[in-house]
């Protein structure tokens, strides 16, 4: 008997059709942390703990991009992306590892991976690996769309923002905290949010850092931008459409 899948579906909101993503990972406190962030960005995640299973579901079940782990019950992660290579089966595959050498990467990348990334990593790395191997399969123009919002504009592409036609520059982190916002514009994105989605999953450091890359954020932004909102988060602030003048016919 197989043992059971745990499945995620998208956030209300979330694209009718999301990338489906498959994260076959053994830690369960880091796969179901990695589920949720990316829920959290629209894509429908499924998770399973066993490397068999995982085989099965990828050759099951479409997915538009494998997070595949090496070491894992069952059979490891090497096997598994050897085996769906020789079926025939293209989907991307970004390996995660907690080993570190050469020697892991390359036979990683022989068997058919797209890309290895090794733990501890920081999840925006991680939603940046994933969205350019979509774009790499020629499916990602979704994932990484260009919001306007008055004279801001952040492409998460190409991870540039402009502020009234001129380029603002941003750290990585100052960008990945503006992306968390803008990605929910008009809506309250808590800290605690923030950090789950910005920081390395076993962050444990002082929650008011988010504080301290807001503050940043509005120095290098217009400060009106982003409101605190008390006791829930922060906003990034949708602009108003001007009021179209009275025509003389409404008038009367």
């Amino acid at each position: 008997m197989r043992p059971p899948v745990a499945r995620h579906h998208p956030a209300r909101g979330a694209p009718r059709r999301p990338f489906r993503i498959l994260i076959i990972e053994d830690e369960k406190r880091l796969a179901v942390s990695l589920a949720k962030g990316l829920i959290a960005q629209g894509y429908a995640v499924d998770v399973v703990h066993d490397g068999l299973e995982g085989l099965h579901r990828a050759s099951e079940s479409p997915y538009d991009l494998l997070v595949l782990d090496i070491m894992l019950p069952g059979m490891n992660g090497y096997r598994v992306c050897s085996a769906l290579r020789a079926a025939g089966n293209d989907v991307p595959i970004l390996m995660l590892t907690a080993k570190d050498g050469e020697y892991d990467e390359a036979e990683g990348l022989d068997t058919g991976a797209d890309d290895y990334l090794t733990k501890p990593f920081s999840y925006v790395v991680l939603v940046a690996r994933i969205k350019a191997l979509l774009r790499r399969r020629g499916q990602g123009a979704g994932a990484s769309p260009v919001h306007v919002l008055g004279e801001l504009k952040v492409d998460t592409a190409a991870r540039r923002v402009f502020l009234r036609d001129d380029e603002v520059a941003l750290t990585a982190k100052e960008f990945a905290v503006l992306e968390q916002l803008v990605g929910r514009a008009g809506e309250v994105v808590s800290k605690a949010e923030i950090l789950d989605h910005v920081w390395d999953f076993a962050y444990d450091g002082d929650p008011n850092i988010v504080e301290v890359y807001v503050s940043a954020l509005r120095r290098k932004l217009d400060a009106a931008l982003i409101r605190t909102v008390r006791g829930a988060g922060y906003r990034l602030e949708r602009p108003q459409p001007p009021e179209r003048p009275q025509t003389p016919e409404a008038a009367r």
